[in-house]
């Protein structure tokens, strides 16, 4: 009778891991189309790790993250909602800034949880923490009063924003690791990085290192419980400053940022390592994106022209790479390459290794789709996950049950755009990020392009299709002035 009951409850706990899958998001910081060599023929920087991803998984070729800048993106990650709906309507968050997501605001770390999910977070957040002061002046002995366990995360390691935002800190749970005890002074392209307070125990160039190898032991902790695990690894690079360890410089012969590169795809490779060590490979999901597309301009495109010679971008990289692919435009743009990302997902006997899906999704989606892995309903739309949509269908590759309304898209400087289909229509002139336009940023006429047949945005249709303009306006003004797409 023991033997019986011991079997069904080894059944049921197998059962339970196969419904309830281990879940892995990994988003690089500034990672273009072109920087994944598996998606670019013309690259020269070496991924053999994400290469492998691909290889093991399913590629989407047509993902967006939801704006084109951070901090918006990672808003819409976690919550399944797009950011422009909240206070913050353009621009990114600084080191400093007060927490975005409201402690009552259900994200895809509490729903998780609510499931029966340990939820982890090591990386960069930039959503905002609750650093305390003491009669008007940074108080960097108390604890954060709001981290990422505020908002449905069991554990916590984070770095307040990109790497070249002060205060440079990790923060864990609620507790600042190492008080700063000094100030970096600030330094120029390529490293730049503004100056700031920076703590005791924080290296810079060690940064991405010590969350990696965090990232890695919480997989290895979590494997040996009984419960699935979440596990959310926002990565503080290829962004800004361009930073690689020493022991990768030189390897792509491309400078700073190609070498950079190498270091996320190696990033990425001890994750993958650290779920099979643990023995996890088959009850594990792993998701790979970029919260928006690379800072580098295209050398040599015409449409980058007046940006080559940019101060900015000086000393990134030596060579020819296209960090953006064939896409127009760059990190911030409402172009394609402000907004298409590379994303992999791998799920060993669900999700057809090598496939590939051109179907349109978001960052926004992730909160949908994991309700639908796992089976548990979503919260009404009044409520939660407002512009979420399941990707769960394209996965286990039924294209026909995949339904989602049109994208939005959003540029740094608050430009929308839509894509419905093979269409796009750009509510604004210029690329709402980095280009100075020619005349008002929000005038008409607007840009219509068919990037079925030009994926590089560079024939405007608006004056030969002013129907499609007109049906996809109105069907952005909608989306937009709705509270949710779905």
């Amino acid at each position: 009778m023991k033997f019986v009951f011991l079997l069904l409850l080894s059944f049921a706990t197998s059962l339970l891991a196969v419904e309830h899958p281990n879940i892995i998001f990994i988003m690089a910081d500034d990672m273009g189309y072109g920087d994944v060599q598996v998606l670019n023929e013309n690259s020269t920087i070496p991924t053999p790790h994400l290469n492998r991803l691909a290889n093991e998984g399913m590629t989407f070729s047509n993902a967006h993250s939801p704006s084109a800048v951070c901090t918006p993106t990672r808003y819409g990650v976690m919550t399944g909602r797009y950011c422009w709906r909240s206070p913050l309507t353009r621009g990114v968050l600084n080191g400093y800034g007060r927490p975005l997501i409201e402690t009552d605001r259900a994200t895809v770390a509490s729903f998780l949880k609510v499931q029966g999910y340990e939820t982890g977070i090591v990386g960069k957040w930039h959503l905002g923490l609750g650093f305390q002061k003491t009669d008007g002046e940074w108080d960097w002995t108390k604890p954060v009063d709001y981290s990422p366990v505020d908002v449905g995360f069991d554990y916590s390691l984070v770095i307040p924003a990109s790497l070249d935002f002060p205060p440079y800190v990790y923060v864990e749970n609620h507790k600042i690791t190492g008080i700063p005890n000094r100030e970096h002074p600030g330094s120029k392209f390529p490293v730049f990085m503004r100056k700031g307070e920076l703590g005791s125990d924080f290296s810079p160039v060690d940064c991405l290192d010590r969350l990696t190898e965090r990232a890695a032991e919480y997989i290895h902790e979590q494997a040996k419980t009984d419960e699935p695990f979440f596990l959310y690894f926002p990565l503080t690079a290829p962004h800004k400053p361009a930073l690689p360890h020493p022991r990768f410089h030189g390897i792509t012969k491309l400078g700073p940022y190609g070498d950079f590169v190498v270091q996320v795809d190696w990033t990425v490779g001890q994750i993958l390592n650290a779920v099979d060590e643990a023995g996890i490979f088959e009850d594990t999901i792993v998701m790979y994106t970029s919260d928006n597309g690379s800072y580098m301009y295209r050398q040599g495109d015409p449409n980058d022209a007046d940006h080559v010679s940019d101060a900015t971008i000086q000393g990134y990289y030596e060579g020819n790479h296209t960090a953006n692919g064939a896409l127009r435009g760059t990190k911030a743009d409402i172009w394609e390459a402000g907004h298409r990302v590379p994303f992999f997902v791998r799920w060993p006997g669900k999700v057809k290794a090598g496939s590939e899906t051109g179907q349109t999704i978001t960052h926004t989606d992730l909160f949908a789709t994991v309700a639908d892995v796992i089976d548990a309903e979503l919260p009404d739309p009044s409520e939660a996950a407002q512009d979420s949509f399941s990707f769960l269908p394209l996965m286990l590759g039924k294209e026909n049950q995949f339904k989602r309304a049109p994208v939005i898209h959003h540029s740094g400087g608050a430009m929308f755009a839509i894509r419905d289909g093979d269409w796009k229509l750009i509510l604004g002139n210029g690329s709402g990020g980095r280009e100075k336009p020619s005349g008002k940023r929000f005038e008409r006429p607007w840009s219509l392009f068919n990037l079925e047949k030009d994926l590089s945005e560079t024939t405007d249709l608006v004056s030969t299709n002013p129907d499609k303009a007109t049906q996809l306006e109105l069907e952005a003004l909608q989306l937009i002035s709705n509270n949710c797409s779905r």
